[in-house]
């Protein structure tokens, strides 16, 4: 019987586990937070700081882009005018009516800002300098304030169409003088002073908020000599 009785073998194997590492486990969260930090940061640079080489032009467009014109510069001022007016019957002058006005006026210069291609932009890489050449100012119509004339009328009787006439031919007069003095080269070289300035200073912000660091602007007109 004892034979007969087999033996087993009991073979306990120890059971193998596979642990993580502590330190890699504590690793991935800060690497998580690196990578967002990483990723932030560049957005960041992209948005603030980072430009595309060789397209200044570009950039300076930006800042005329939903500007059809600008006003650059506004003139208000007095004009005299004076009338006279004769009435009669049978050609025989038997009422003669004077007035003088002194009638204030604005007129404003404009830039036509839908012409300004690229062709107008020039930039010098060398010095950071963007060179503009503006179209000629436009010259508004004047605007008479006749609610601030003053009238000055003289006569022993003046009809009521009399004084119609002496108002409307003064009004008339006021306009033609008050555009006349727009063009004055006195007041005509302010307003293109005004217009460099303007334009100068719209464009130099826009560069330099676009990385471009601090550009120099020279703006002159369409015809004007380039300085040097």
């Amino acid at each position: 019987m004892a034979d007969d009785l087999k033996t087993r073998k009991t073979t306990v194997e120890p059971q193998v586990r596979r642990e993580q590492s502590l330190a890699r486990t504590q690793a991935v969260p800060w690497l998580i937070v690196i990578v967002l930090l990483a990723a932030a940061a560049w957005l960041g640079w992209r948005a603030f700081f980072y430009h595309e080489e060789g397209d200044p032009v570009g950039s300076a467009m930006l800042a005329f882009e939903k500007q059809n014109s600008l006003t650059v510069f506004s003139s208000r001022f007095e004009v005299v005018a004076e009338s006279e007016d004769r009435r009669g019957i049978m050609g025989v002058d038997l009422l003669k009516s004077r007035q003088a006005a002194i009638i204030p006026a604005t007129v404003e210069y404009r830039l036509d800002l839908s012409t300004m291609d690229r062709d107008r932009f020039e930039w010098n890489d060398s010095n950071d300098t963007m060179t503009v050449v503006i179209p000629q100012l436009r010259i508004s119509r004047p605007n008479l304030d006749e609610a601030a004339q003053k009238t000055f009328t003289e006569g022993t009787y003046v009809s009521r169409d009399a004084s119609a006439d002496l108002a409307r031919n003064n009004s008339r007069q006021a306009e033609r003088k008050a555009a006349e003095f727009a063009k004055n080269p006195e007041v005509l070289a302010l307003a293109r002073q005004a217009a460099k300035d303007a334009v100068r200073q719209n464009l130099a912000i826009p560069l330099e908020v676009a990385g471009y660091g601090n550009v120099t602007v020279n703006v002159r007109f369409d015809g004007e000599k380039q300085p040097g």
